[in-house]
């Protein structure tokens, strides 16, 4: 049976970077490696950033969301099922960063998945330089991708304190509490810059499995309050989406922006562009499209948490 992993993580948390550097050392590795991006949205910009991984050997396929939850989950069952018999040893998933961990476990346990398959580490990413403030929505999710992981992986760290990491693990159990999950998170930790990780923390991170925890359940993808505007051949320059994506943080009469992703000419090359409240990074890409994504709570829906 084919060893699945998931990797989940709350929006901006650093997923797809984590992805690319989890597949390149089990190929390192001779595993045959397929990635499945599993996405809420009609643009699929987290495949595009992939896509440099398919020229190493790893197989890329993807869902994209476009569509009704049940069609969304069918078209996810087929997919595992496809790529369940071409042969890969491990196969991974990154889903959107509202994903409901409950579709990837329901999913396995019917057939014939159930046959192809075999659960192997759920990894959440989270970002070390966590929000204070998250809305319901937010908070709840963070907390449900926490709950079941065998390891949380801390993005960001060498941009962050000690003290800074420790508020986070704090904010992150207070989430847990608040959907009656008393995890304590500290044992599945890793908290290290990513440039330092080394073989033997791969292998905790392979190695990890699951830990399935009980919790109150409520908001699925279906009812979580996000929303994506897609701003589709623009023509931004750096300059002006920087400042787009400043007002955009900045203004919450229209709802509340958490983050804004996509790809942006600069001088002659496509760059990756990301931005969350936290701060904004700019990457050079090899392949890309005019694509901006911006997400978002609509006004009314951001309640905070109590």
């Amino acid at each position: 049976m084919i060893r699945i992993d998931l990797i989940t993580g709350f929006l901006g948390a650093g997923k797809t970077e984590f992805m690319k550097r989890y597949a390149r050392w089990l190929m390192k590795r001779g595993l045959r490696v397929g990635i499945l991006v599993n996405d809420c949205g009609a643009v699929n910009v987290d495949m595009l950033l992939l896509r440099e991984l398919e020229e190493e050997g790893c197989g890329l396929h993807m869902v994209a969301g476009a569509c009704d939850a049940d069609c969304h989950r069918r078209r996810f069952k087929s997919k595992l099922i496809a790529m369940g018999m071409s042969g890969y040893d491990r196969v991974l998933v990154e889903p959107s960063g509202v994903f409901d961990v409950d579709e990837f476990f329901d999913a396995l346990c019917e057939e014939p998945l159930d046959r192809l398959y075999e659960r192997g580490s759920v990894i959440t990413v989270a970002d070390a330089c966590l929000e204070d403030d998250l809305p319901e929505s937010a908070d709840y999710l963070l907390a449900s991708q926490l709950a079941d992981a065998g390891v949380v992986v801390l993005s960001k760290t060498q941009l962050t304190t000690a003290e800074a990491r420790e508020r986070t693990l704090r904010r992150m159990e207070e989430a847990l509490l608040r959907i009656k999950c008393g995890k304590e998170l500290r044992p599945y930790l890793l908290d290290k810059d990513w440039d330092t990780l080394t073989d033997e923390d791969f292998e905790r991170v392979m190695n990890s499995g699951c830990d399935m925890r009980s919790f109150v359940k409520r908001g699925t993808t279906d009812d979580s309050g996000f929303r994506s505007a897609y701003l589709l051949n623009k023509g931004f320059t750096v300059e002006e989406l920087e400042e787009y994506t400043r007002k955009a943080f900045e203004n919450d009469a229209e709802g509340r922006v958490f983050r804004v992703k996509g790809f942006v000419r600069r001088d002659g090359g496509w760059m990756e562009f990301n931005a969350t409240r936290q701060g904004t990074t700019l990457a050079p890409v090899k392949e890309a499209q005019d694509v901006v994504i911006v997400i978002s709570v609509p006004a009314g829906d951001d309640r905070k948490v109590k």
